[in-house]
């Protein structure tokens, strides 16, 4: 068959294939162009799940009337830069608004402010209308409707109502916590309203107000600052600490040069700075911002701008694991406000019933002896047979010795030993909390990061197999594995290439005991090959060395002293990390004074 061009409209509903995939599409490139246009202030409204309805208004530069036709028209954009490699707005390709265009009914309103009369300009289902006078406000409004009506086909993938208008959510929430000084109003019939109010645009606690209205208030008491750089790039933001996490990655936000993205190398490193500090299938919160040179970031992978490539992947993933873990070192050690919140709530007092208990004849509740009532009185004699079951459940702590000073609790974050209860759990009190630990989970962590210090600190012992093993490989995983071939020595696995597709494994850590060493090379191989380091191995050592802290720590119904008490309080404040052990579980509640006077009613 000869070689045709395809028409226009094709050409144009293909692109509007790659670029309005839903209707949360349709929203993010309006709102896009409305940041990009400098706008302030942004109200969408949809309805039918922006399916039947999609109207965003801004108060931005606005469009000349003259400039309307180009507006809708493909590859026409405002957004002009010397270097193509070196993109610096949202918006770039001019593709959305022809795209939106060609399968839905579009219609384009805006005044610049140095005009008196704004104009319109309609689309409909590819097909451009004239340029048009028309009333309105400084800023341009965007009006979509019966998205999808040119291409009835892709109707029949549309989720419900419900599903896409919480798609369109999720989009201005992403949008929102990268413009902070921007107000961002979403309504409409089929959801409910969302108005983000805007903050000061400078300094991290515009930012953190607005990344605690998008991810909620409990996310700035369970945060920590995030303020690095490395080598020209630089990475700032907030991070829930390890006690404070979700059962999905939703309320993770990641962005570059102001650009919200979903990224697997970032949400990969934000997971290996949590490494042993979350319970399996728990995911931290928060929102980072990496600030690089444009021509070191490629955002042109995909139209729809949601995925970038860096030139030096291993720099940034760097960048983020060392700074979000120093960040949580230097936080110290604090519990969730969750778990206070929780453990409050337990202890609150439940409203009486409704119904009455059956009283004998002489008032007393039927069953009732007064020899037995916990509410009775101590009496004389009350001696050590009677006391016994108290005694086993809550032990105070012996009186420190004369020669002993006081700890100072203005300076002790989990205080000072009083008790320890049920054999486990050790009760201390702050200049203004009640702390309850976990010793096991607590000396777990502690055991936990002393091995894992050990290993690194120098080379770790290997097993010489009997029978080196030949593991075929493709020529390039071959390669990889032999650029990190020093580190894996390090860490205790010997191999040398042999032949130009195969390695030669003559040792293997001897931490790991018996092992099927062509199956490790194999992961490592292909953890290489997906963008990952030569960290496999590393992971496996300290999955082991999580499992001997296990088992090598204080076991509960240990009564411990006082003295072993607070030397375990002590280290704790001293490890990073030691806020949850190392399958993490927290390893402390803080129940604060005030919480205390509000549940006696004092406050």
């Amino acid at each position: 068959m000869p070689i045709r061009q395809l028409p226009e409209t094709i050409v144009n509903r293909i692109a509007a294939g790659e670029v309005v995939e839903r209707p949360a599409s349709v929203v993010k490139e309006l709102v896009e162009n409305a940041l990009d246009a400098g706008a302030r202030r942004i109200e969408i409204v949809t309805a039918g799940g922006g399916l039947s309805l999609v109207r965003v208004t801004d108060d931005g530069a606005g469009i000349a009337a003259d400039e309307l036709p180009l507006a809708v028209a493909r590859h026409c954009t405002s957004k002009i830069w010397a270097d193509p490699g070196d993109i610096r707005t949202l918006g770039f390709r001019g593709e959305a608004l022809p795209s939106i265009g060609s399968v839905a009914r579009l219609r384009l309103r805006s005044r610049p402010a140095d005009t008196e009369h704004g104009a319109e300009i309609a689309v409909e289902g590819g097909a451009v209308g004239p340029v048009r006078p028309a009333p309105g406000n400084r800023g341009t409004t965007v009006e979509v409707r019966d998205l999808f009506f040119a291409t009835p086909a892709r109707l029949k993938f549309a989720k419900s109502e419900r599903a896409e208008a919480t798609a369109i959510t999720d989009v201005v929430r992403r949008l929102a916590v990268a413009f902070p000084h921007v107000r961002f109003s979403l309504n409409g019939a089929d959801r409910s309203p969302l108005d983000l109010s805007p903050h000061a645009a400078d300094g991290q606690e515009g930012w953190l107000a607005r990344v605690a209205d998008v991810l909620g208030a409990d996310f700035a008491p369970n945060a920590v600052a995030v303020d690095a750089e490395r080598e020209g790039v630089r990475l700032s933001g907030h991070v829930s600490i390890p006690a404070f996490h979700r059962a999905n990655a939703l309320q993770q936000h990641f962005l570059v040069n102001g650009r919200p993205v979903r990224d697997r190398l970032l949400a990969g490193a934000l997971r290996g700075a949590y490494a042993d500090l979350l319970p399996r299938d728990r995911h931290p919160l928060g929102a980072l911002f990496v600030e690089i040179d444009g021509r070191d970031v490629d955002v042109n992978v995909h139209p729809a701008k949601a995925d970038v490539r860096f030139r030096d992947p291993g720099l940034v993933r760097g960048l983020i694991v060392g700074a979000v873990r120093e960040a949580l070192a230097r936080s110290g050690v604090r519990a969730s406000s969750e778990a206070t919140d929780g453990l409050a709530g337990a202890f609150r007092t439940q409203a009486p019933s409704a119904a009455k208990p059956a009283r004998a004849g002489n008032g007393r509740p039927a069953g009732f002896d007064p020899a037995t009532s916990p509410s009775r009185p101590l009496e004389p004699g009350f001696g050590e047979e009677a006391s016994t079951g108290w005694r086993a459940a809550f032990e105070p702590a012996a009186d420190l010795r004369a020669d002993e000073a006081p700890i100072a609790l203005d300076h002790a974050p989990l205080g000072a030993a009083r008790a320890q209860v049920h054999g486990n759990y050790i009760v201390s009190q702050t200049e203004d909390a009640l702390i309850i630990v976990d010793q096991h989970a607590a000396h777990e962590r502690l055991v936990f990061e002393a091995l894992k210090s050990a290993l690194r600190a120098r080379a770790l012992p290997s097993q010489v197999l009997l029978l080196p093993e030949i593991v075929d490989l493709p020529e390039e995983d071959a390669e990889r594995l032999a650029a990190h071939s020093e580190t894996f020595r390090r860490l205790g696995l010997g191999f040398e290439r042999f032949g130009p597709g195969a390695v030669m494994v003559r040792e293997t850590p001897a931490m790991l005991g018996e092992i099927d060493a062509s199956k490790l090379v194999r992961d490592l191989a292909d953890a290489l090959a997906d963008g990952g380091d030569a960290d496999l191995v590393e992971k496996k050592l300290d999955a082991v060395a999580s499992s001997m802290a296990c088992h090598g720590s204080v076991r509960a119904g240990r009564r411990l002293k006082p003295e072993e008490m607070n030397a375990l309080l002590r280290q704790m404040e001293a490890v990073p990390g030691s806020g949850t052990c190392n399958h993490g579980r927290p390893t402390f509640i803080e129940l604060k004074l005030a919480d205390i006077e509000r549940l006696f009613g004092r406050r």
